[in-house]
């Protein structure tokens, strides 16, 4: 679960130009942060997000997973980590932990990723995930509205993930998601 204590870490991380420009949540003070965590602690417990804190192999906060924009047993993916944990294997073993608790724990059984066609770094990672599919041709009514007012140059590539197409893929979990 998110908690406020974590603030002062995940904001250290978040403020770095590698991770900044990919956020959700964007703050540029620490107060600001702690405003933005305490709404979305809020918005969870209204049930409209499911947020975590990714942590490291030492239990430290090193980034958060989200799922926002709740409808329809489906919301949308926004996962950011520390650039100094960039290509150590978190974000697939948070994505991993994170997919088996909503589809073992909750009603949702499809999570949309929008991913900027120009973050290569995102892009990457997400072709190492077996499980996700295309969803530009399947639901082009969303692939529009998220690129809705963007130039090309700043367009997302939209895919999903079924409960149904997860677990055919996967068949265990590291658990690092508190």
């Amino acid at each position: 679960m998110r908690e406020m204590q974590d603030v002062p870490q995940l904001f250290d991380l978040v403020k770095d130009p590698a991770v900044f420009p990919y956020v959700r949540e964007k703050a540029e003070t620490l107060d600001q942060y702690y405003f933005l965590t305490k709404q979305s602690i809020e918005a969870e417990q209204n049930g409209e997000i499911i947020s975590r804190t990714i942590l490291s192999d030492n239990h430290q906060p090193i980034g958060i997973i989200s799922l926002f924009d709740i409808q329809a047993n489906a919301g949308f993916l926004s996962t950011w980590i520390g650039a100094k944990y960039f290509g150590k294997g978190y974000n697939q073993l948070a994505k991993t932990s994170f997919f088996q608790e909503l589809f073992f724990t909750t009603s949702i059984d499809k999570v949309f990723m929008k991913i900027r066609q120009t973050n290569i770094r995102s892009q990457k990672a997400n072709t190492k995930l077996p499980y996700v599919e295309s969803a530009m041709a399947l639901y082009p009514h969303i692939y529009t509205a998220i690129n809705m007012d963007r130039t090309k140059e700043d367009s997302y590539d939209l895919f999903f993930i079924t409960k149904d197409s997860y677990f055919r893929h996967t068949t265990s979990s590291q658990e690092i998601i508190s």
